[in-house]
């Protein structure tokens, strides 16, 4: 089991930036950054395998987002830099619960357990 509390979000203008938080209650399973936008499919944002070092991006964000992870605080972030009208979603932390991480390559792992997400608003 594992609980999962996003926060950083807010409302900014078209070209701002803002640094996602996603606080977990344990270290060893995979997390990832999905959203979702009002009356679309919640969609995969950003990956991040920490053992091996590996980071997938949307091709609709990458070179403006940047997904890290601090085992030590158990909090894994999500950095947005140029953000655009169409990056209005809200933003969940995802957990796969089914898997250990230390023995699963979180890049390609399905995510069974959410956050109760935080709202991305650019204007």
């Amino acid at each position: 089991h594992v609980q999962l509390v996003e926060s950083g979000g807010g409302s900014v203008q078209a070209g701002g930036s803002l640094k996602l938080s996603c606080t977990a209650t344990t270290n060893k399973y995979c997390l990832a950054w999905f959203r979702q936008a009002p009356g679309k499919e919640r969609e995969r944002v950003a990956r991040i395998d920490p053992d091996a070092g590996t980071r997938y991006y949307e091709d609709s964000v990458k070179g403006r987002f940047t997904i890290s992870q601090d085992d030590a605080k158990r909090t894994l972030y999500l950095q947005m830099n140029s953000l655009k009208p169409e990056d209005t979603a809200t933003y969940y932390c995802a957990a796969d619960t089914r898997r250990i991480r230390d023995h699963t390559n979180c890049l390609t792992t399905e995510f069974n357990t959410w956050g109760q997400g935080t709202q991305v608003t650019v204007s």
